[in-house]
């Protein structure tokens, strides 16, 4: 990860002062702001990679930080804060943060969550047309699916569901988003739908259903797929 620049966006000087030599251990440059304004600026001047967002800052609410870069930047951003809400978490991924992280955290997650972000922004812009989950293949032309080198009937929608997921690997993502880009606007509320068609799949892809590792809940937020 050399030369990858990280923005740190937290009013806590101790969070920075731990940040830094933490980041540089594992390779990472890590810019400061101390402000929502300060991270907005930084992004326009230097770039970073990947912003780490805390949501109670000084000058605004990083919720509307996340609404203003995803005007004009698609930068990952990991969400790092001691609001442990459903309905904090929710409204930052709706507004397009790719993860979230609850102080206290642990560095060693934290840095798994960025490595995650990076790898599905990076697939992101060079989209391949066979993704992988774990053992699982999907073959998005062919709308053909292996677990393991054995093809496994999906019906289209979960077909749909899967490649969706998959193209989203290592990112959380909401029911109501799942619902809006796979079901459509109009049954974005319809979680329980949701539930037994992500069942169904797990009943047809996972080597233990009832312990998913390729497709995992994050209680009353939504779902994540194996990065």
């Amino acid at each position: 990860m050399s030369g990858v620049t990280v923005l740190v966006v937290d009013d806590e000087p101790a969070i920075h002062r731990f940040m830094a030599p933490a980041l540089a251990a594992n390779g990472y440059e890590a810019l400061r702001a101390d402000t929502g304004a300060e991270a907005l600026s930084l992004v326009v001047n230097r770039r970073p990679a990947i912003v780490i967002l805390d949501l109670g800052l000084p000058d605004m609410d990083g919720k509307d930080v996340i609404r203003s870069l995803r005007g004009w930047s698609d930068v990952p951003i990991v969400v790092l804060s001691a609001r442990d809400r459903e309905i904090e978490k929710i409204e930052a991924l709706d507004l397009g943060a790719d993860d979230f992280v609850n102080k206290p955290f642990s560095m060693g997650e934290l840095m798994a969550r960025l490595r995650a972000a990076l790898r599905h922004r990076m697939q992101e812009k060079g989209e391949t047309p066979i993704l992988r989950l774990g053992d699982v293949e999907i073959d998005i032309p062919r709308h053909r699916v292996l677990r393991a080198g054995a093809e496994v009937k999906l019906t289209p929608k979960e077909f749909e569901l899967i490649a969706f997921l998959a193209r989203h690997a290592g990112k959380v993502l909401t029911h109501r988003h799942i619902l809006r880009e796979v079901w459509g606007p109009a049954n974005e509320h319809d979680t329980q739908y949701l539930r037994v068609y992500v069942g169904q799949l797990r009943a047809k892809l996972e080597a233990d259903p009832a312990n998913p590792v390729l497709i995992v809940t994050e209680p009353g937020v939504g779902y994540r797929t194996a990065a």
